[in-house]
Parts: structure tokens; C-alpha cells; sequence
């Protein structure tokens, strides 16, 4: 049993402490926001370090790549959850958080290659299960095609598809539209001084908090408060927003069906598209073409599922139970080395729009 050193020292009630400890106030009166200490590791990388925070035991581990303003510690309700009966591992970009400026351009193939040495230096073994939120969706379906015999399996979260259109200035903006035909450079990660982002200045009072993260713990909040007034993570996204069109329109221009395999693949889609109708394109074009995008990345694999779940785009932070049960099912599908079936919880989900919690979850056995 933890003494209660150990539990203060390691637990939550010491994240706690660290976090509200970063809170500081200026001589202005006004909230300063001081740097706190990372929860994870940082990983030198080569000029670079990358945090990477890894909790639970078992494999195979699971990765979660995040989406676009979305640092590791979002997906604390996860996380938690995932790591009773397995590996899981979340980490921040280079920029974001805890994480330093990386080299550019931001493209897929370098996030990949940068998380895949991360991991590897930490020593976390593959093959991984893999999940991408929204952005964080085709920067995992790259890191399988590039490393195919380092995943096991994927669990894509409301993922952006090839497709997809953001509103801009009221207009429906289709991502890859913007793509211009440019050569994706190779991936490296020694730093050059074109890297380095110009130093801008820090806003002189923080923002809100946006009221999504309060469902987060304490100590979670705190960490968002810090990382959403990091100015180093507006250079890295912009590049990210950039590159992301070059391989959308890739992946579009050839036929991406059965590129995974049989790999066990789960993609949660959110039921409802929640588009304005004060776009150029109707709300319900924009909900179609959602669906039909959800369903063409349910097949990229002959051993997949599409659960359509009653919450909004940010599951992993309104609905942890059911998105940590999804990846329960992958990482029972790798075990079991069985198809990812439908179960009856995902019937549910269609029929009543009611999905049963985590509680309910076929115990999985942790493997060494």
C-alpha cells in the first residue's frame, strides 16, 4: 500500500500543488503565468526536446496523437482510464506546452518522425495502437504508412478526412483546396536558425479558460491556463495548417480503401454536424459530406468499425468512458489477434443514442 508521502509525492494531490503553484501574481494584480514542471519527460531529440508522458503497463501501448490546440494533458479523463489495463502514452508537439520549437516545415512526415524517436529513446516498445483526434487523425494514418510494422491498430476520434471543409470568413473551405503541389522536404531533427520562431510577446492578461476544459482535473486546468498563452505554439500550428493541405491532397489523389490492411481500425464520428447556415454551402451538403468522409475512413481497413456517438467533436474530453472504451476494443482486437466486431454497446449507441459507461467494459488483463 502507497504511504501518504508517496501518494502526495506521485498523485494527483502533487500535480495539483505543482500546477496551482504556477499561478502566481504579478505586481500588476493581474494573474501571471509561471512555467510549471512537466509532468511527463522531456526527450532530447537532437537540438530539440519533445514531452512525452507515458503511464499505465501493458501492451500493446497505445499513442495519442492530439488535435490542432490540443496539448497531452487533455486527454487526462483518457489517459487515466486507458492505463488501468494498458500502456498509454500522450505528448506535446514541438511548440506546444512543454515541448520546444521543432524543425520546420511542420509537416506530417515530421511529426511522425519526431514522435517515433521520442518513443524510441524512452524505450516504448511498438507495435502501437494508435489514436488521432480531428488533425491528429491523418498525422496517424501517415505514421502507419510510413511505419507500418510499428502499428497494431488506430482508433480515429471524429478525424478530419480528406475532404473536409473549416468555415472561413463564411465561406465552407475544403483544406486541401489550398495545397499547391509542393515537394514534401524529408524529415530530420537537427535544428537550423530558419527554426526558430520569431519572438513575440506574451499577452499581458491571460485568457479564459474556454469552459470545455473545466470538465478536466485541477491540476489540467492550471497546465491549459500556462500552455494556451505559449506563443511558440502559433508559429508551429500556422506550419501545421500549411503542410496539412499538401498531404490532404495527396491522400485524395489516390485511392485510400484497404490502405490499412486488416488492421483493427475504430473511428468515432459525432452524430450531430452542428454546421451554420450562414455558410456558402448548405448545412446539409456539409453533414453529408462529414458522414460520407467518416464512412471512407472506416474503410481504410477490411477489419473496422464506425460508431456514431451523441457527443460534440471534443469526445475525448466530453466522453472519456466511451472513447477509452473504443480503444479498449482495439487493444482487445491486438491481443486476441480477432476482428473488432460490432458489440452490443455500439448498437446501443445507434438505436437509443445511449452508450453504456466505462464501468461496463469487458475486463482486459494487462500484458507484460
Amino acid at each position: 500500500m502507497e504511504s501518504l508521502r508517496e501518494i502526495f509525492m506521485n498523485g494527483p494531490l502533487s500535480r495539483l500543488a505543482l500546477a496551482v503553484g504556477a499561478l502566481m501574481f504579478g505586481a500588476s494584480g493581474l494573474l501571471a503565468l509561471e512555467r510549471p514542471e512537466p509532468p511527463g519527460r522531456l526527450v532530447d531529440l537532437g537540438g530539440h526536446r519533445l514531452h512525452i508522458l507515458c503511464s499505465g503497463a501493458g501492451r500493446p501501448t497505445v499513442v495519442v496523437e492530439n488535435g490542432l490546440g490540443d496539448f497531452s494533458f487533455d486527454w487526462a479523463l483518457v489517459q487515466s482510464r486507458v492505463s488501468r489495463f494498458t500502456r498509454i502514452c500522450t505528448y506535446d508537439r514541438a511548440g506546444y506546452a512543454w515541448s520546444d520549437p521543432g524543425p520546420m516545415p511542420r509537416s506530417y512526415a515530421q511529426l511522425n518522425r519526431e514522435l517515433s524517436d521520442g518513443l524510441a529513446k524512452l524505450g516504448e516498445k511498438g507495435p502501437f495502437v494508435l489514436v488521432g483526434h480531428s488533425y491528429g487523425g491523418p498525422v496517424v494514418r501517415n505514421f502507419a504508412a510510413t511505419y507500418p510494422t510499428n502499428v497494431a491498430g488506430l482508433v480515429l476520434v471524429d478525424s478530419v478526412f480528406e475532404d473536409q471543409r473549416v468555415p472561413i470568413q463564411g465561406r465552407a473551405i475544403r483544406l486541401r483546396d489550398g495545397a499547391k503541389g509542393t515537394p514534401i522536404p524529408p524529415p530530420r531533427e537537427d535544428m537550423r536558425p530558419s527554426d526558430t520562431p520569431a519572438g513575440s510577446a506574451a499577452a499581458g492578461t491571460p485568457h479564459p479558460l474556454d469552459a470545455l476544459y473545466e470538465r478536466l482535473p485541477p491540476a489540467e486546468q492550471a497546465y491549459h491556463r500556462w500552455a494556451q498563452e505559449q506563443t511558440a505554439i502559433d508559429a508551429a500550428e500556422n506550419s501545421q495548417r500549411e503542410w496539412s493541405t499538401e498531404s490532404l491532397a495527396r491522400m485524395a489523389a489516390t485511392p485510400q480503401d484497404g490502405t490499412l490492411g486488416a488492421l483493427p481500425l475504430v473511428v468515432l464520428m459525432r452524430e450531430r454536424g452542428g454546421y451554420s447556415n450562414k455558410l456558402d454551402v448548405p448545412a446539409e451538403r456539409l453533414d453529408e459530406e462529414r458522414k460520407t468522409g467518416q464512412a471512407g475512413l472506416a474503410r481504410l481497413s477490411r477489419n473496422s468499425r464506425l460508431t456514431v456517438l451523441p457527443f460534440g467533436h471534443n469526445m475525448h474530453i466530453e466522453a472519456p468512458d466511451e472513447v477509452a472504451a473504443a480503444i479498449g476494443d482495439v487493444v482487445r482486437a491486438v491481443r486476441d489477434r480477432r476482428p473488432i466486431g460490432r458489440t452490443e454497446r455500439n448498437a446501443s449507441v445507434r438505436s437509443s443514442g445511449v452508450v453504456a459507461g466505462f464501468a461496463t467494459l469487458p475486463a482486459l488483463r494487462k500484458e507484460p
